[in-house]
Formats: C-alpha cells, sequence, structure tokens
C-alpha cells in the first residue's frame, strides 16, 4: 500500500495553546446560549444585518437555515426568534463583513494556505473573486467569471471519458442548483455524483428502503409532539439540532416519556433551558432524558435487538396488550422468520456489546412495551457503523412489531444534519437514480441520460487517486475534510487536473488543489439573488419531507457573487454551447422553469411551482406514512434478521468515534470552545474514561498521539491530541472531527451503504514527545 500523507492541520490556532478543560454541563441553551448568539452575530455582521436576518431566519417569508434540517413549525406557529444558537452562529459565518480579496492570495501561495487550519482559513472572511491557480503557479491569481467557465468546459470536453469527471454535492445547495447540477452530469455523460449523504445518512436511505420501500423518515412534526414515547439513539441534539429540543419539550409537556441511548452524556439529552420562556432564561428548564442508556460504541444492533425479544415476550406473557398484530398480519412480511431469531437471543452477547446492564434495558424494554405512540429518532452515531443498515433494520422491525408506522403521534425520524441534504437526492443529486427518474428526464430534455452507477465518495476519491487527470468539481462544502482517510482523499485531489470549489469562504478543499484550480465565489442563502434581473428564490426539503421556499434578504457580500444556479449554468453553457437540449441560460434567467421541470421530472412533485408558492410549502408523499403501503418487493414492510455482532479489541487498544464540538457545523468551526463538554481554547482533545487512563497508565492532560489499525496491516496518525478524563464508556473514547478523519481508513464503511465507520476506529494510544 502506498504511504499515506500526514494530512493533520500543521498549523495551531494561538488559543489552542491555552487550552484549558472545566466541567461539562448538565443543560443547553438558556440565557448563556443567547449571549453568545448575540455576541457572535454582532461582531461579524453588525447591527443591522444581525437584525435583518435573524428575523428572518425559518420564517415564511425569510430564508431556510443553513445549519440543520429540523423542520419548521406551521406557519402562524413560530416565534419571532425562530431560531437556535448554533443556527445563529451559521448565519454570522456568512455575513461575515471581512473579505478575501485577490490582495491575499497574492499574498498566501497555495503552499502558505496548507500550514494553516481550518479554523484560521474560514476566518479570513467572504471569498469575493474567481481565482485561479494555473499549472505550475504558487498563488491563486483572478479570473473573469467567463474565462473561468472556459477553462472548466475545455478541461471537461478533453477528457477521454465523461465517467473522468467527479461531481461532488454538499447539502447546503438549493434543489433548484442541485436539480440543474444533475442535470448538467448526465448531459455531460456520467453519473458520478458522490454528495455529503455518502458520509452521513447514507445508511439511513439504505436500511429504510429495503425494509419500508421508502429512503426517508415517516414523521411530522406534529407526531413529536404527540408521542407517549421518544427514543433517541446516537444523537446529540443539543449541538447538532438545537431546535428538536423545543419540540422535544412540547412533546414532554403533552405527557411523553424519552430515552437516550449515546455514548455521551450529552447536555442537550439531560436537560433544555428553553430561552423563549422565563422558566429556561432562569435556568430551571426541562428534564429531557427519562431514562439514560450510556451504550459503548455499535451496542445498538445488540440492544434493539433485546427490545424486540423482550417485546415478544411481553406479548407472550400478556396476548393482545404490545403487539399490533392486525399490522403485522396485514402490513408486514418475514415476522415468523424475525421472532424465531430473536426468541433465542444470547443475553450475554447482548450486554458484552452494549456495556448495559440487563435489568436496565428491561426497564426501557418496559417502556416501548408500555407506549402506543413511539418516536425513534436517529443520527450519524447509528448510522457510520459497520453494521448501520442492519441496526436500522433492527429499529424498524421494532416499529413493525407494535404498528408504529403510518401512525398518528409514532413512526421513524432519521435526522439529517445538513439542511438540504434529503432535498438534494429527491432532486436526483445520486449514483444511482432509477430507470424511471432517468426516463423522466429524457423525455422532458431530449436526451439520453448515462445508465451506469456511477461513482460515490469512496470510489470518488480511489478514482482520483489510482489514474491523474481526472476533473473534480465540487458545488459547496468541504470534500477534502469531510472525507475519510484525509491523506489518501487530499493526494486525490492534488491528482486532478482541474479542481473547481463553488464556495463562500476559504477552507482546506482549497489548499488542495488539482494542477489548474478554480475557486468560484457563490452568494450564501442569506442573500438577496438577482439573477436574470429579478428577485430569484430557491427551495428546500427537511428531515421530515416538508418542501418550502427560502428568500435571501441580505446585500450581496460583493458585486461578483454568483448564485450557484447561475455557476452551474454558466458552466453548462460553455461546456454544451447555447444551442443545446436544455435551455441553460432560461433557467439561469428565471428558477420558477427550474420548477416546473422539477415539476414534471421528480416523483411526487407535480405543479411543484405552485405547490411551494403556498405559505409554508408542502409535504413531499410518502407510501408508508400516509396509506401504510410499502413499495418494496413483496408489497409490504419487511422483517429482517441480522445476526448480533460482538467486537473484541487486542489488548491496549480503544475504538475511536468522532463527533461535533458545539462550536462547529460539519466541518466549519465557528471558534475553539466547546462548553457543554467544558473545552475551550482548542479542539485536539481526547474523552477517554478513568478506568481506561489507570488501565493503560496514563493521566487526566497527558499529551498522546492517535495511530488507527486497520485490518490490512495499515495505520494512520494524527499527532498531540490532550485526555481529558470524561464519562465515556469503558473500551470507548471520543475526539473532534475533521482532525480525526485522518485516522479512518478509506476501506472502513458501513456494511450496504458504504459510509465510513467514523463513530467505530480501533485506535492505540502513543504518548507524544515533548516538543514534537
Amino acid at each position: 500500500m502506498s504511504p499515506i500523507p500526514h494530512s493533520v492541520d500543521h498549523s495551531v490556532d494561538h488559543a489552542e495553546s491555552e487550552l484549558r478543560v472545566t466541567d461539562r454541563k448538565t443543560s443547553a441553551a438558556g440565557a448563556k446560549a443567547v449571549a453568545i448568539s448575540m455576541r457572535r452575530s454582532l461582531a461579524e455582521q453588525g447591527l443591522v444585518k444581525t437584525a435583518r436576518n435573524l428575523l428572518s431566519l425559518n420564517q415564511v417569508d425569510g430564508f431556510d437555515c443553513m445549519s440543520c434540517a429540523w423542520p419548521d413549525p406551521a406557519p402562524g406557529e413560530r416565534h419571532t426568534a425562530e431560531f437556535c444558537e448554533n443556527g445563529a452562529k451559521a448565519v454570522a459565518w456568512e455575513g461575515d463583513r471581512r473579505q478575501v480579496t485577490p490582495e491575499f492570495f497574492a499574498q498566501h501561495s497555495i503552499e502558505d494556505l496548507k500550514t494553516r487550519t481550518g479554523h484560521w482559513l474560514e476566518s479570513q472572511g467572504r471569498l469575493l473573486h474567481p481565482m485561479v491557480r494555473r499549472g505550475g503557479g504558487t498563488h491563486y491569481e483572478p479570473i473573469s467569471w467567463e474565462s473561468a467557465f472556459e477553462l472548466v468546459a475545455e478541461h471537461l470536453t478533453a477528457l477521454a471519458s465523461p465517467d473522468d469527471a467527479i461531481f461532488y454535492t454538499s447539502g447546503r445547495a438549493s434543489n433548484e442548483a442541485a436539480f440543474v447540477y444533475q442535470l448538467l452530469v448526465r448531459a455531460f455523460g456520467t453519473n458520478n455524483l458522490p454528495d455529503c449523504s455518502n458520509m452521513c445518512h447514507e445508511s439511513t436511505g439504505v436500511g429504510l428502503a429495503e425494509s419500508i420501500g421508502v429512503g426517508k423518515g415517516t414523521v411530522s412534526l406534529r407526531d413529536i409532539h404527540e408521542a407517549d414515547l421518544i427514543v433517541i439513539s446516537g444523537q446529540n441534539p443539543g449541538t447538532n439540532h438545537p431546535r428538536m429540543l423545543s419540540a422535544l419539550e412540547i412533546a414532554k409537556r403533552n405527557g411523553a416519556r424519552i430515552i437516550a441511548i449515546n455514548p455521551l452524556p450529552e447536555a442537550g439529552l439531560i436537560r433544555f433551558d428553553n430561552p423563549q420562556t422565563a422558566r429556561g432564561m432562569a435556568g430551571i428548564g426541562t428534564r429531557i432524558a427519562d431514562e439514560f442508556l450510556q451504550i459503548r460504541s455499535d451496542g445498538d444492533l445488540a440492544l434493539w435487538q433485546a427490545f424486540g425479544h423482550l417485546l415478544l415476550a411481553a406479548e407472550e406473557r400478556d396476548p393482545g396488550t404490545v403487539l399490533d398484530r392486525e399490522f403485522i398480519d396485514r402490513h408486514t412480511h418475514g415476522f415468523a422468520e424475525y421472532a424465531a431469531h430473536v426468541a433465542d437471543l444470547d443475553r450475554d452477547a447482548v450486554v458484552r456489546a452494549t456495556g448495559l446492564d440487563w435489568a436496565q434495558i428491561e426497564r426501557a424494554a418496559d417502556m416501548i412495551a408500555g407506549s402506543k405512540r413511539v418516536v425513534n429518532c436517529w443520527a450519524m452515531g447509528i448510522t457510520q457503523h459497520r453494521n448501520a443498515v442492519n441496526t436500522i433494520k433492527e429499529m424498524v422491525n421494532v416499529a413493525l412489531l407494535q404498528g408504529m408506522i403510518g401512525k398518528p403521534g409514532a413512526g421513524l425520524c432519521p435526522v439529517r444534519g445538513h439542511s438540504n441534504v434529503q432535498g438534494d437526492r429527491t432532486m436526483g443529486i445520486w449514483e444511482q437514480m432509477p430507470d424511471s427518474f432517468l426516463d423522466a428526464l429524457r423525455d422532458e430534455f431530449g436526451f439520453e441520460p448515462p445508465r451506469e452507477h456511477g461513482h460515490d465518495s469512496i470510489a470518488a476519491v480511489k478514482a482520483m487517486d489510482a489514474a491523474p487527470g481526472k476533473v473534480f468539481v465540487g458545488l459547496g462544502g468541504n470534500f477534502a475534510q469531510a472525507m475519510s482517510d484525509t491523506g489518501v482523499t487530499e493526494r486525490a485531489l492534488e491528482n486532478c487536473a482541474l479542481t473547481v470549489q463553488v464556495s463562500t469562504k476559504l477552507n482546506r478543499s482549497h489548499a488542495v488543489a488539482g494542477t489548474d484550480a478554480l475557486i468560484l465565489p457563490a452568494l450564501g442563502r442569506t442573500e438577496k439573488d438577482l439573477t436574470g434581473g429579478r428577485l430569484q428564490q430557491v427551495t428546500v426539503e427537511d428531515s421530515m419531507s416538508a418542501v418550502h421556499a427560502s428568500h435571501g434578504r441580505s446585500q450581496p457580500a460583493g458585486e461578483l457573487l454568483r448564485s450557484e444556479v447561475d455557476v452551474v449554468c454558466g458552466i453548462a453553457r460553455a461546456t454544451f454551447g447555447d444551442d443545446h437540449a436544455v435551455p441553460w441560460a432560461e433557467f439561469a434567467g428565471d428558477y420558477g422553469r427550474i420548477r416546473e421541470s422539477i415539476g414534471r421530472v421528480v416523483p411526487g412533485c407535480e405543479a411543484y411551482a405552485e405547490k411551494v408558492a403556498r405559505s409554508g410549502g408542502f409535504t413531499l408523499p410518502h407510501p408508508p406514512r400516509d396509506s401504510r403501503s410499502f413499495p418494496t418487493a413483496s408489497g409490504r414492510a419487511e422483517f429482517t434478521v441480522s445476526p448480533i455482532q460482538v467486537a473484541t479489541l487486542p489488548a491496549g487498544r480503544l475504538v475511536l468515534q468522532s463527533l461535533r464540538s458545539h462550536d462547529q457545523f460539519n466541518t466549519t468551526i465557528y471558534g475553539l470552545d466547546d462548553r457543554y463538554r467544558g473545552i475551550h481554547s482548542g479542539r485536539r482533545v481526547v474523552f477517554i474514561s478513568p478506568a481506561d487512563l489507570r488501565e493503560l497508565g496514563f493521566a487526566d492532560g497527558d499529551r498522546v498521539n492517535l495511530v488507527s489499525e486497520w485490518v490490512d496491516g495499515s495505520e494512520r496518525r494524527a499527532d498531540d491530541f490532550r485526555l481529558v478524563s470524561y464519562a465515556t464508556p469503558k473500551g470507548c473514547v471520543a475526539a473532534y472531527y475533521p482532525e480525526t478523519n485522518p485516522l479512518v481508513p478509506l476501506d472502513s464503511f458501513a456494511e450496504g451503504s458504504r459510509c465510513p465507520t467514523s463513530k467505530w476506529v480501533q485506535v492505540r494510544l502513543e504518548p507524544a514527545r515533548a516538543g514534537a
């Protein structure tokens, strides 16, 4: 195997050397969150822009928050301040008054940019001018938009095959941008459409599609409010989806109980101090978890199989009180095989896999068995494991036992992290779109789309790394740091003939450039889009399949910024010419024309333009939710059988999971604090149990290097982390990404979905050399 470049950030923010640790918090939000939101917003945007943006955030006539995909309340039910701390940070980050000009690039070579942390790069401000690095150049230089589009077209048309181009998409792209992007890619002749779903919720899509026929959740916001019991697995809503806490508080007020299943006792799982209420501002708040199961990393499949075993046992003791026999008989397939499998459960294996007491598992199962309306929520703590797809199927099994699909106040609720990642997939951003979608594209536009499946993120990295000369286009995001096996990913990008990054701010992907490289500055979601001389709007889809409009309200940060739709259409016109089957110029000039085509091409989007014009938009159809009909091969929801796997580690090894800090959104680092976990002015920390510290001969505060070990004998390193004694399960440690992404082997992915196993990496700790 070729050597893996050391790709961890080489520079250290000044504050990182002043890292300090305090006690972790036991509540989320409150007055502190309000103060930090306002301080950050005023410092980066100023008073007038702060007021305009925050009062428009998540409002019917405003713009959709870019910080998560949690749904909005119905029109008329929204607060004046319908946002959370991290939403305010995201808006301030995008509205940054600092500017990255051509003069900045003249002062900083690409090699210099490589030495900077991701936090430093993004803190320089908004990108304002198209920039190019030509082969052999040391710096980015200004380029006109027309010349930039011509350069992309020149590289694309020179490729030996359309499949030598990779088109990546971030979940921030609007539905309109996503639709024209996949249209560009398929008109060019490839299905190479990797996206951020490949890295986060791909396991959800695969697991749900195979079990219920639709790869999306089955609940609405009202179902959360009306549930008797909500189970939250592998999710930290206080940091990653803070507005979810408001919905949980409503559910609690209506009598719901909550089970939290997570390796770390996160503040948002303990108590919510709602800043919209006097109680919350006073620090009284609402208790969230009635039962907290501190599970070992990747013990969830065994736990949910135990839940199924215990529900069946409870039904046997008291027939007719636990299972929904009518639902099972009418709407499911495979029950007998599943029931026989879990009847023979190995309880000792469950205890070893989960690290939980059997009595606590029984207590949680009793809560499920005694509830008539159960909502099951999960996030990347579930999806980024080798057996993630089977774990999600196991969750579905338990829901099917009690008929918790297509029932008010109940259902499956995968919570997406990026604001429109689900919408991008709906619009066709997938390397495996079905023939029915491709047929509709053909009928709408008059060209034959390619049928062979394209590259996902892992295959894209391997293709770029294996052979020089590929073209990589990134519509938003930060592929270099979002992807696993950072060293290989960065080497692959630098191996390209051309890299194109459509961005609002600098990030690591701009520093690991191809031979030719373009930075194309885009409008942000908060900004007015006057493309074509008219005020445009875009649309997005949230985690619960609700689609609505988004209108930017602020003046653009610079005169040269273009919308993502305009950039995509500009590349298409340069590549195909104006005499093309797709009306690219019309699409760029009027997004309503794009929505008309969406209505004719995308399933469930009939009369799309009219529906999104309604106040609050509309909800896409979902057969399992709407009519308890399941578009699977059997025509029924599928019970599945999966073996329990109990991982064993060599002596002295630990399981590492990566996670976000509270001052972070995906790879975007807003600051160097994680106040809920008690981390200040630094990020290179490893949370480790006191028992593991003692057993391994380390002490709280020691500096270590992390070394991951893969089955092929290869090792990967991330150096100089501080150990922090923390309430984690024995044998399990945690650290922030993207700093730990270099430790995740490219070939370590979930079976069936190829989602990187960022929540389960075998590592050992080595003492860091003093002064290293």
